[in-house]
Parts: structure tokens; sequence; C-alpha cells
């Protein structure tokens, strides 16, 4: 009993170290994140703790244009850059979610954007290959994930809609831009028993997520899960 007392007081300790005015002073953006967990993420139904966890550690304002920052917790996509934005925190938190990331998993992203979906995926998952069809946003994208210390997110520019051939079967892909159909390559490239997420529909168009699971046998199966707005799937 004494033993499990101590225990119980560390425990405790370290949960108000955590919480302490200091650990606050450590990582200013701190409450930021932790609120737009609590009011934007978990409020709206997302329950998984591995999910919550990397949005609540993953530095979002690092990974949008500095002008933008401010802004960065707030439950909206922002601007960042060749006409493209990155994802209110929900959606990426709900297509994170979705798709049933594992330790070992290698998860395949088509259009990169600022980082911030691979650098969730990348907490969750083994490696994490992600395109980026913008040359400009690939290299920022690039210098930031490496500054942030990701070392199993793999970053290359070219057109997502053919994935990445040399690194498939993938166990999970996500789609980040919508198009009018889901890529040929990008099912070839699921690997049996794996999921895949993508927003499908036209500019003008309704579009809403579509939830893709290929069975043992490689047939698939598909639903509508979330209406949506995202930019466009670019090159083919």
């Amino acid at each position: 009993m004494h033993s499990r007392r101590i225990v119980i007081v560390l425990v405790t300790a370290l949960l108000c170290a955590a919480a302490s005015p200091s650990a606050r002073q450590a990582d200013p953006t701190l409450e930021l994140r932790l609120a737009m967990v609590r009011d934007q993420i978990e409020r709206e139904g997302i329950s998984d703790s591995r999910v919550l966890e990397a949005m609540r550690e993953v530095p979002r304002h690092l990974l949008v244009p500095p002008e933008y920052r401010p802004m960065a917790y707030e439950p909206r996509p922002l601007p960042i850059g060749e006409g493209q934005t990155i994802s209110q925190p929900y959606v990426v938190a709900f297509m994170t979610q979705i798709l049933r990331l594992k330790s070992g998993d290698r998860v395949l992203e088509v259009g990169t954007g600022s980082g911030y979906q691979a650098a969730i995926a990348a907490k969750l998952a083994g490696e994490v290959y992600t395109v980026e069809i913008f040359p400009s946003l690939a290299d920022r994208a690039r210098r930031n994930l490496e500054s942030l210390g990701f070392r199993n997110i793999f970053l290359r520019q070219g057109d997502g809609y053919y994935g990445w051939e040399e690194k498939a079967p993938f166990d999970a892909i996500i789609v980040t831009c919508a198009g009018g159909h889901i890529p040929p390559p990008l099912l070839r490239q699921l690997r049996n028993g794996g999921r895949m997420i993508m927003p499908v529909g036209g500019p003008f168009m309704t579009q809403n997520l579509v939830f893709l699971e290929k069975n043992a046998d490689g047939a698939l199966s598909q639903r509508n899960v979330l209406p949506v707005v995202f930019v466009r799937l670019l090159g083919h």
C-alpha cells in the first residue's frame, strides 16, 4: 500500500507540473491546442485517444504561413499559397480517425500542402509517403517537417494522381484534394484490407468524403461519410 501511494503521488506531481505556468510558458501555444481539441474536435465526436493526442502535440501554427499563425487554431481552413489551403482541424482529425491507423502502417498522402495532415498521420503510423504537385509547397513542407523532427515522413514533388508505386502497397491512403472520381492508380496501390479516404466531387458541386475499404479478396466497398469543400485535385 505504501508503494502504491508513492506512485499515485508521483503521477499527480507530474500532471501538475505539465499544467503548471512554467510548462505553459515553455510552449505558449499549448493552451490553444488544448482548447482546439476540446472545443472543436472532441465536442464534435472525435474520440480516438491517439488522434486527440496527436492533435494536441503537433504545432499547427508552425505549418502555416507566418501571416496566418494567429489564426492557426481557429475552426477554419487557411491559405498556404498556390491557391491551396490547410484543412480545418476537425476535418483533419475526422479523416485520420476513420482510417484507424496503426503503428506499423504504411500511409500514402496525396496533396502534402502544409504538411499538417502528414504530421498527424506520422504520429500514429509507421511511415507516411506524401506527394505534392507544387514545388514551392513541397519545399516548404519538407523544411518544416524536418525542423519538427519527423523522420518517418517521406516527401516527393510530383503528380499524386498516380500515387507512389515504388512504395506500394499502402495500408491507408489519404487524399486531401477533391477529384471527380477516385484515381485507379491509388486503388491498385491500396493493400487488401486497406482503407482510403478522399473528397469526391467537382469544384462547383457538392463534395463528399468517400471512405473505401479493400477486402481481403480485393473487393471494394465505399460510403459517403461527410459533406466537405476541398481544393481540386490537379495534374494527370
